[in-house]
């Protein structure tokens, strides 16, 4: 009996030693399996996704992440070292068991990017599987884990800037800005005021939300057909009365 249970122990013990080296070098490949395996399993398809978000623009460098009190915050550290671990100094403070206290650090260099540096942790710090043994220069999309936590690590570099809105669409926009307004569309026909009154009212709704100063600049350049759209679309608006 005695010999049945060493042995026991033993191919445990080898399945978990083939495990840890299966996440070491193929944790890709078992995150998609877990990931299958969430499928079956609603309850917990509803796990928070883990991330840290790196953003360098003009004025500042930071990170945004939701591995601090489960909760997304902007790290900004002056000098771009962001230290992660159980201890409750560290910038990224995780209470995980099997992370040591000071495990990890994501630093910024100017002009090469972003690494992730290993403080000689107990249980090693892995970049898609790959063990962290000196600093590992991380890219977007890049997979990491320290301790028994992974998440995903994002950057970006750019900032694209959009195009104006059309002023159809800001005419509109009007009316959802606040649910004062979305009321007054539901409003009945019975109660409508003279077109005197009709013009000033709409006036004040675009003084309000800063669109008398786009007409003014660009109602000139407006054809002709616009012109009367814009101001066919306002003086069929519906206007309560005023409350006796």
């Amino acid at each position: 009996m005695a010999d049945f249970a060493q042995t026991e122990i033993e191919r445990r013990l080898t399945l978990y030693q083939v495990f840890l080296k299966l996440y070491e070098h193929h944790s890709s490949l078992l995150d998609e399996i877990l990931q299958l395996e969430n499928l079956s399993q609603p309850s917990l398809t509803r796990v928070k996704a883990c991330y840290v978000h790196a953003v360098v623009d003009t004025a500042a460098v930071y990170l945004i992440t939701n591995l601090c009190d489960n909760e997304t915050q902007s790290l900004r550290q002056p000098q771009r070292i962001w230290t992660i671990g159980r201890n409750r100094t560290s910038g990224i403070c995780v209470a995980d068991s099997y992370m040591s206290r000071r495990h990890a650090a994501i630093q910024h260099i100017n002009n090469q990017g972003f690494y992730l540096i290993d403080f000689n942790s107990t249980n090693g710090s892995f970049v898609n599987g790959d063990r962290a043994v000196r600093p590992i220069k991380l890219k977007d999309g890049d997979r990491i884990r320290l301790g028994n936590m992974t998440f995903d690590f994002f950057v970006n570099y750019t900032c694209r800037v959009l195009p104006t809105v059309g002023m159809d669409l800001l005419i509109q926009l009007v009316h959802q800005k606040n649910d004062h307004l979305v009321e007054m569309l539901t409003c009945s026909q019975n109660k409508q005021k003279p077109l005197s009154e009709k013009s000033d009212y709409n006036l004040e709704i675009f003084r309000n939300y800063g669109l008398v100063e786009n007409l003014e600049n660009g109602y000139e350049s407006f054809s002709s057909e616009q012109k009367s759209d814009i101001l066919d679309r306002f003086f069929s608006r519906e206007i309560p009365s005023n409350p006796s």
